[in-house]
């Protein structure tokens, strides 16, 4: 199991590493699953990815504390806009409409993680 385990904390990493230029693709959920993943399949990316200077502070806050910092929620919340402006420009109505509410439930949990 773990190399499945190692594997998928690869992909996941590759997921998040194009998040990091793409910007709706999410970063930091699918660095959190390469993390689970390592943790089971090897602990030394797992320690690796935390020691990160980029990306591990924000790993080990949610690991913590369920935390997400203020900048990384306006940012969340901003990409997320602009993702509903986005279908509303492409796929019109009434698709926008699923996209915002989709949006209004996710980007209201974010909002309210301690920070």
């Amino acid at each position: 199991m773990r190399p499945l385990w190692s594997s998928a904390g690869l992909l996941f990493v590759g997921l998040g590493a194009l998040g990091a230029f793409l910007p709706l693709l999410p970063t930091v959920p699918f660095l959190l699953l390469a993390a689970f993943c390592f943790a089971r399949g090897n602990p030394a990316w797992e320690a690796r990815l935390l020691a990160h200077p980029r990306w591990g502070p924000p790993l080990l806050d949610w690991r913590e504390r369920r935390a997400i910092s203020r900048r990384a929620k306006i940012s969340a919340l901003i990409a997320m806009g602009m993702g509903v402006v986005l279908t509303g420009l492409t796929a019109g109505f009434p698709w926008w409409l699923v996209t915002l509410g989709v949006v209004s439930v996710t980007g209201s949990w974010i909002w309210t993680r301690p920070e």
